[in-house]
């Protein structure tokens, strides 16, 4: 073999206009977003990591809507898949709180101000996380009237089955007793646990564990755990940055973290466990 073949090739450095690379991640837009508002130099992270989580909500909103997508065709397999990815996404995450989570008092306060009645509640693509759910609330769409995109987008999903919904829509179509007032409820309402649905989980865990639908029960399950410990993480890192007082945007700040950490998501895969 020649000494050539040893040779590195080096890479393209030459291009017409932007790279490659530009053109497919767009850099130079997304490092080009962040505008603080004080001039204190921690707001930067605060607004960095606040625009990741964006992104997180983005791709993890994609996930589930191809999971609730393939598990209306049938498709169990994919619809496992994009809950697995979506595990890995949300463990990546709740680590953004790392940069925030030790935040004191006299930290935050240099900035907060600066984001005058904005609160994170206000996400519109955190909102189309929740409602995928099937945690809905149509007063949940009001603070998006002035824009028209997002409201259609949030209204449309306000409407459409939860994730959840398409679940249990599977179960009944594979054979569990889920009741008719389940399977034809207004899907625009919060989902309320089901004792009959607690029974059916309890016959897919109580049967052979590598059936498909106990392979899906598990996968929501590590859902449901990382959107729990999302929310204890949200709640820990507020009351260390400002304790019980107000939030912003005139929310009750901790307290009202403190009632979303004590609900679970998917209850009756929760609840089924004690009678297996």
């Amino acid at each position: 073999m020649s000494p050539e073949a040893h040779e590195p090739v080096a890479p393209h450095l030459d291009f017409q206009g932007t790279t490659p690379y530009e053109d497919y991640v767009k850099a130079d837009v997304l490092t080009h977003l962040q505008h603080t508002l004080s001039d204190d130099p921690g707001e930067m992270v605060f607004l960095v990591t606040t625009q990741v989580m964006e992104l997180w909500f983005t791709v993890i909103v994609h996930e589930w809507e191809t999971a609730a997508r393939a598990l209306r065709e049938d498709d169990v397999p994919t619809a496992v898949d994009a809950l697995k990815r979506s595990v890995r996404e949300l463990e990546a995450l709740n680590a953004s709180w790392k940069p925030l989570g030790q935040l004191t008092p006299q930290q935050f306060n240099a900035y907060r101000s600066a984001l005058g009645d904005g609160s994170g509640f206000q996400s519109a693509m955190y909102r189309r996380m929740e409602f995928l759910l099937g945690d809905k609330s149509s007063s949940m769409l009001v603070p998006h009237r002035g824009a028209p995109r997002v409201h259609a987008e949030l209204e449309k999903a306000l409407h459409e089955p939860s994730l959840y919904d398409e679940v249990l829509r599977l179960l009944a179509r594979r054979g569990h007793p889920v009741p008719e007032s389940v399977l034809t409820r207004d899907v625009s309402q919060r989902y309320e646990p089901s004792d009959e649905v607690e029974r059916a989980w309890t016959d897919v865990y109580a049967g052979d564990a590598t059936d498909e639908v106990a392979r899906l029960g598990e996968a929501l399950t590590d859902v449901g755990e990382l959107v729990w410990r999302w929310r204890n993480d949200h709640l820990v890192a507020t009351r260390r940055a400002m304790g019980s007082k107000t939030g912003t945007g005139g929310s009750a700040g901790v307290a009202w973290l403190e009632k979303r950490a004590r609900k679970n998501v998917f209850p009756e895969l929760w609840t089924a466990r004690s009678y297996v």
